[in-house]
């Protein structure tokens, strides 16, 4: 029978596909998520500079805006995902499977945001323009929740990332995954894996974000657009 976990993942991964096949058959679509990726990837860039100064969480800071939020196409990370699923729930846990589809969950939910607030943006891309077109969406729940996973998937990788079983399987994993076409997804991971083993502890750097980034939520929903500073400058 199935896991809930597993199901969940099998059904973010559905979720993803749709979402990169709809980015490749457009070249306009694939330009404009791009474009808003690097707006926010800068921004997040902005926001997080005292964190991102401390070797501490320089690396996990790197990983959240180029592996999450940067630009760039992820299709062939989630397509390499889907095809080890069977292998992954022989050799995980189910709180490890919970934690890899609420990472999954987290990356098609944000797809989505961006696509949606794509379809409210109106004239060139600047932050009065960004925090209107954030507003007009009127999805305050699904902003809660894409934070909200932050923190749950943030906090799942914490619970694993020391494991010296886990690193070393990755070690093991490289040459074969390279071999099987699986290297973006092990590259991944690898990132994800180092960046979090290197804080030795995830709640500070974790509630800050969350801190931060529900403060800014609130602040656009309730009428600010000037929210944030212009990160391009």
């Amino acid at each position: 029978m199935t896991s809930a976990a597993t199901h969940r993942l099998v059904g973010a991964l559905e979720r993803s596909r749709r979402l990169h096949a709809g980015r490749a058959a457009s070249t306009t679509l694939a330009g404009r998520l791009d474009e808003l990726a690097r707006f926010q990837s800068l921004r997040l860039s902005a926001t997080y500079l005292d964190l991102e100064r401390l070797p501490r969480y320089a690396p996990a800071i790197a990983f959240f805006r180029a592996d999450l939020y940067g630009p760039g196409d992820f299709s062939r990370r989630d397509a390499d995902l889907a095809r080890i699923v069977p292998t992954l729930v022989r050799m995980l846990p189910e709180a490890a499977i919970a934690t890899v589809a609420d990472a999954m969950h987290l990356s098609a939910l944000s797809q989505e945001l961006d696509r949606t607030l794509l379809d409210q943006l109106v004239g060139d891309l600047s932050v009065a323009r960004y925090c209107a077109a954030y507003r007009a969406c009127a999805n305050r729940r699904e902003r809660e929740r894409q934070i909200a996973l932050i923190g749950a998937v943030g906090r799942g990788l914490d619970r694993y990332v020391h494991s010296r079983a886990l690193r070393n399987t990755l070690v093991v994993m490289r040459l074969p995954a390279r071999a099987s076409g699986l290297g973006a997804l092990q590259k991944f991971l690898e990132r994800g894996v180092s960046a979090f083993a290197r804080m030795r502890g995830a709640d500070e750097f974790l509630d800050t974000i969350q801190a931060r980034e529900g403060a800014l939520m609130r602040a656009i929903f309730e009428g600010s657009d000037t929210a944030f500073a212009d990160p391009r400058r």
